[in-house]
């Protein structure tokens, strides 16, 4: 399991809390739920594999499109659901100090989430200058 002080391992912690909460209200085993939220977790925190193949900019392009695509779906359902439910928008803002770092982490942030206790490797510019 990833390092309890890690922005995702909170964020999943929290997620498994809130899963396990929801199926003592209602006395049901969520293994759909449990099982997408599993899914999350690998994909979220897996780090890409340095590319062979050169992407040219229209390659590149392509999927920028297709990322963002993805991004204003998951934003109207955020959104859709913010609207029409309080209790929603009132969990999503008490946790935003949990999950607001995973999902707005860029690859560098996402390198340091996923690395090691040991690795040094992953320190940014910055570090390195002090």
């Amino acid at each position: 399991m990833a390092e309890e002080g890690k922005p995702d391992a909170q964020l999943f912690q929290l997620l498994s809390n809130l899963l396990l909460q929801v199926e003592a209200l209602t006395n049901q085993e969520e293994v759909e739920l449990r099982s997408k939220i599993e899914t999350l977790g690998l994909e979220v925190t897996k780090v890409p594999s340095k590319s062979t193949k050169q992407l040219d900019e229209l390659e590149i392009a392509k999927e920028l499109d297709r990322l963002s695509a993805k991004l204003d779906d998951v934003d109207e359902m955020i959104s859709s659901t913010i609207a029409t439910d309080p209790q929603v928008q009132s969990l999503l803002s008490s946790t935003a100090d949990v999950w607001m770092p995973v999902i707005t982490a860029n690859s560098e942030e996402r390198r340091k989430f996923t690395a090691s206790p040991g690795d040094n490797n992953t320190q940014t510019d910055a570090e390195n200058s002090k």
